[in-house]
């Protein structure tokens, strides 16, 4: 196999528009988590995608937001960064979601880009065609687009006219990854997210983002079982109760759910260890936000 072209391709937009979504249907397995949730992507993950002839490398960022605490900050950052070194960047939206002050912010900067900006619509299936027409007027009324892409993330519409447009754009260049990766991050990231998604999905709005996944050690056992154990640090006691549960069920669900992701990511028989802790206001604090995963170098 002989890759002819490659590039790198970002992914913005604000919170909650199926960026994951999309980037999970390009790898074609799940490495970024999705949650209704917004903000559920806190790092850049860069997810890998390979042909015969093409490799591109896609990082989908955390939607921007205005930040109230030093977390926020981070993210908003990372998001920004992420375009500074990329061949496209998608900028997309919601189509059953007006433009918003969000989208405006967003534009405001992807105007200064000297590379292409693909407008991605997403959620098409959930709106009437002619509402979709009006979008995309309203769209490039504000920005030129080098093209409008209208999609539906979750039932693959319009996904592979995508895929095509995007590796048409690509320039000549080398592999940078070989042919099986779909994910430049360490398992023990990947692990980690899995972990908080079902956090988020099984305690709703209980515990909103004040959850950190930190894993403290992921090895093979006499079993032949991959032994992983994690700490989710919360920031408030109100919090550890919920999301043990009565007895530990609450607990026992999360990590059964996770379990069952982890050996679809691993391909491997998993024995998953869960513990929680309270650390308050990691989110406001440097030290805890190198020590669970969110650092400066990393944008």
């Amino acid at each position: 196999m002989s890759i002819e072209k490659s590039g790198f391709v970002a992914i913005v937009g604000r919170p909650n528009v199926g960026k994951s979504t999309l980037l999970n249907r390009i790898v074609g397995q799940k490495i970024a988590i999705m949650s209704d949730k917004a903000q559920t992507t806190r790092n850049k993950i860069q997810g890998v995608y390979t042909t015969d002839k093409v490799q591109m490398v896609f990082i989908d960022t955390p939607g921007i937001h205005k930040p109230k605490h030093r977390l926020g900050d981070y993210m908003v950052e990372a998001a920004y960064s992420a375009l500074k070194e990329v061949e496209v960047v998608l900028f997309m939206v919601s189509a059953d979601q007006k433009r918003g002050k969000g989208d405006d912010m967003i534009i405001e900067r992807l105007r200064k880009l000297q590379v292409p900006v693909y407008l991605v619509i997403n959620k098409i299936d959930k709106i009437h065609p002619d509402e979709l027409l009006l979008q995309i007027e309203d769209y490039q009324k504000q920005m030129d687009f080098a093209q409008v892409i209208p999609i539906s993330a979750t039932q693959g519409n319009n996904f592979e006219t995508l895929m095509h447009e995007l590796s048409e754009q690509m320039p000549a260049g080398p592999q940078y990854f070989p042919d099986d990766q779909v994910t430049d991050h360490p398992e023990y990231f990947v692990v980690s997210e899995l972990i908080r998604e079902k956090i988020l999905q099984l305690t709703r709005d209980e515990v909103p983002h004040s959850v950190a996944v930190v894993i403290d050690s992921m090895k093979r056992n006499q079993d032949d079982k991959v032994q992983v154990q994690a700490t989710i640090v919360i920031e408030r006691d109100s919090q550890k109760g919920i999301i043990i549960g009565k007895g530990g069920a609450m607990l026992k669900k999360i990590g059964t759910q996770a379990r069952k992701d982890i050996e679809q990511l691993l391909g491997d028989k998993v024995f998953l260890e869960l513990w929680v802790k309270v650390q308050k206001d990691w989110r406001d604090k440097q030290t805890y936000l190198t020590d669970y995963g969110y650092r400066k170098e990393d944008y």
